[in-house]
């Protein structure tokens, strides 16, 4: 299971690095997909 956890997290990393022109843009897109995975980790500690 962790294998497939690692290779979606790349596959959002090289969606990223294509989607966006600037170090910044990869910045943002990063931050939000660690907000996603923040929010997913809060529902599995409450139990939802």
């Amino acid at each position: 299971m962790k294998k497939v956890y690692l290779l979606i997290l790349c596959g959002f990393f090289a969606i990223s690095a294509v989607g966006c022109g600037t170090v910044k843009g990869l910045g943002e897109d990063i931050s939000s997909v660690g907000g996603w995975f923040s929010k997913s980790s809060n529902k599995v500690k409450e139990g939802n």
